[in-house]
């Protein structure tokens, strides 16, 4: 996995395959994303960014991307694929919320400020630096518990909610792009129960629980397959359509 701060186009024609950046690449799905992008070879670099990359990308430290998005900027390498990968489920002190009493305005911001307002952020920094001529793709994992239309259940107020605000994010960073980069995408995807640390306290027996390499392989096998009239949709690892 690349963890660096240099960024320098690679002599030859490797260069036409421009860069592949993944955040939160040094989680379960996008260290596995990482991976498999690796070994395809598609593309001149990809960059895992994170909290753990040097310099860090912090998707609550709009600073920070911005940072990462001028060092990208000066790479003279075109930005051809962007997944935002980071999300945040539970944590020390935070669970997902049963029923209404459960609800804590900390927990709120908190799962707000990375599964929603930190994507935005991403996407405000990085989608101008996508080119304006060929294909180029914006991906962000979102959940299938954040459709207001597939909610059956109840429960998990602030992760869904912060997922249907991404995904309304996501659809309007579309119409934008559309405007200025015909060519390229934004999407939604919802990854599936992939066996990570965010799902693992919550993945009961019987569901569909997949590693992170099949995963990583599946949703990026689901970006290859879109063409620029699917952008602004919200996809499964399967390429199948999400309500809203």
């Amino acid at each position: 996995m690349q963890h660096t701060d240099t960024i320098a186009a690679p002599p030859g024609d490797a260069s036409q395959g421009g860069l592949a950046v993944v955040i939160g690449g040094s989680g379960g799905i996008g260290a596995a994303l990482v991976a498999q992008l690796q070994r395809e070879g598609g593309y001149s670099q990809v960059l895992a960014l994170s909290r753990r990359s040097t310099p860090t990308l912090d998707v609550t430290d709009e600073a920070s991307i911005a940072a990462w998005a001028a060092r990208l900027a000066g790479s003279g390498l075109p930005l051809r694929l962007l997944v935002i990968a980071s999300g945040v489920l539970h944590g020390p002190g935070m669970q997902p919320e049963k029923s209404l009493a459960a609800l804590d305005a900390a927990a709120l911001a908190q799962l707000f400020a990375v599964n929603a307002t930190g994507p935005a952020m991403v996407m405000k920094h990085l989608l101008p630096l996508m080119p304006k001529q060929g294909r180029a793709v914006c991906a962000a994992l979102s959940a299938r518990v954040g459709s207001i239309g597939d909610n059956q259940l109840g429960g998990w107020y602030a992760y869904r909610a912060s997922k249907a605000a991404l995904n309304q994010l996501v659809h309007t960073a579309a119409i934008e792009l559309r405007r200025l980069r015909p060519q390229a995408l934004c999407v939604a995807l919802h990854p599936g129960t992939v066996d990570t640390g965010l799902s693992a306290p919550f993945a009961k027996t019987g569901l569909d629980v997949r590693g992170p390499a099949e995963a990583a392989a599946q949703l990026l096998a689901v970006l290859d397959g879109l063409t620029p009239q699917d952008s602004g949709g919200f996809y499964d690892y399967r390429g199948e359509p999400v309500p809203w």
